[in-house]
């Protein structure tokens, strides 16, 4: 499997502080990424979470790996009962009053290639969507 980050970025209609609350409170996240039981933007906070296709579900595993107040947070990812461990890093570059979002997500040559869900093309259509287009809705949305 190819081992080039996927890199996607989107300039969202919002302060940076907006979007870091976005990116770090649950209660925001639920509403544009996915329902965490619990998350606090910590170095070594675990978190998990359920989710993939509609007729299977599997449960991420991630731990907070780096957090620069404001401007970046990163965490592990990789999938219960599954070999490989990846990284996924959000960084924001304010600009005025818009935000520059980018998003790395390296590591996916580690998973299984036998397994078509954990397909670079579906990875890349995935943050995609969430960074291209769900996280700077609910952001016009909160900010209307």
């Amino acid at each position: 499997m190819e081992s080039t980050p996927i890199l996607v970025e989107s300039t969202v209609n919002a302060p940076s502080e907006t979007v870091w609350q976005a990116l770090t409170h649950k209660e925001q996240m639920k509403e544009w990424y996915f329902d965490l039981a619990e998350f606090r933007p910590e170095v070594g906070f675990e978190f998990q979470f359920s989710g993939g296709p509609e007729d299977r579900s599997y449960l991420h595993l991630c731990q907070i790996t780096e957090v620069e107040q404001g401007r970046k947070i990163a965490y592990s990812w990789r999938y219960d009962g599954y070999p490989g461990n990846t990284l996924v890093t959000f960084e924001l570059f304010p600009q005025g009053d818009k935000t520059q979002v980018r998003l790395t997500h390296t590591g996916l040559e580690t998973f299984p290639v036998s397994n078509p869900d954990f397909a670079r093309t579906n990875f890349e259509a995935g943050w995609n969507e969430i960074i291209g287009q769900l996280l700077p809705a609910y952001l016009e949305k909160k900010t209307a």
